[in-house]
């Protein structure tokens, strides 16, 4: 190298993106993103939307204190966080909390939200979260309302499509980067209509595990190769197939899914799968296209 010459800059990597609300659950979205941006040494970005503006007579007021008082918020969470080590930049902005985050994915490696969801029945969630999920142009992070300290092991759902090939090295990138286990799970249901068809034959039902078995050993097969040390393990179940996730992911750290990236007005729609294991949030959750 002459004595002119500079050494090539190391790109910054993509942020981890934060959607910061005032619900007690963006705390939790906050500390999630905050270790893996400490762990994985990427940076964070802290988004918080203001939304609702309609132009009524004496709104402009009304945004104006709603602004100030999340910007007050998010730069606190922001201090608090540049303290502890972490790269963390942040911003305040008004219009469709939907639209600004899914915008925002665009330049993220991962966009993290909260959700109610507090593991019991009463499904209460953000009013944006599955959009958000549908639409963005990277991997999101959802967090409920729930604590899972202590829980290790990563679930990943696979059904053969290629968004779940996605979403397995997805999942195995992050257990071999933890050093935690892998779970594969897959589930089979038999064919089902009005009438009666019980019992069905038992080598109906024994070659529908089978295959399943065997679909997900060549999936996993896949990746063997470039995680040899990963410890992987095969889950496959007859049931409904976002209730056998979940089941599965009940003692887990994180849970993956596929989802399915869509254009135009059906952009905004889940693969039924990814939607209801999202309805019914054990733990973690991402949702990878």
């Amino acid at each position: 190298m002459s004595e002119n010459a500079t050494p090539e800059s190391t790109p910054t990597p993509d942020p981890i993106v934060v959607g910061v609300t005032n619900r007690p659950v963006s705390h939790r979205a906050i500390a999630w993103a905050a270790a893996r941006a400490q762990s994985t040494g990427v940076p964070l970005e802290l988004i918080s939307v203001v939304g609702g503006a309609v132009g009524a007579v004496g709104e402009d007021e009304v945004l104006r204190r709603a602004l100030d008082a999340e910007a007050a918020f998010i730069a606190g969470r922001s201090d608090a966080l540049a303290d502890v080590g972490v790269r963390v930049t942040s911003r305040v902005t008004h219009g469709n909390p939907t639209k600004e985050l899914v915008d925002a994915s665009a330049h993220a490696s991962l966009l993290v939200i909260g959700s109610d969801h507090t593991g019991s029945h009463d499904r209460r969630r953000g009013p944006h979260g599955t959009r958000i999920v549908a639409g963005a142009h990277c991997p999101v992070v959802v967090v409920p309302d729930m604590d899972v300290t202590g829980r290790t092991g990563i679930v990943v759902g696979v059904d053969g499509s290629e968004v779940s090939e996605l979403a397995l090295r997805f999942a195995a990138a992050e257990a071999a980067r933890a050093g935690e286990s892998l779970t594969v799970v897959s589930a089979w249901m038999p064919v089902t209509y009005t009438g009666d068809m019980n019992p069905y034959p038992d080598i109906y039902l024994t070659d529908l595990q089978s295959t399943t078995e065997a679909f997900a050993e060549s999936m996993v097969d896949e990746i063997r190769g470039d995680y040899p040390d990963l410890e992987i393990r095969i889950h496959v179940d007859e049931g409904d197939p976002a209730s056998v996730i979940n089941e599965v992911a009940a003692t887990a750290r994180l849970t993956v899914v596929g989802s399915h990236g869509r254009t135009g007005l059906a952009r905004f729609l889940l693969g039924s799968v990814s939607t209801q294991v999202l309805d019914h949030l054990t733990t973690v959750t991402a949702a990878v296209r």
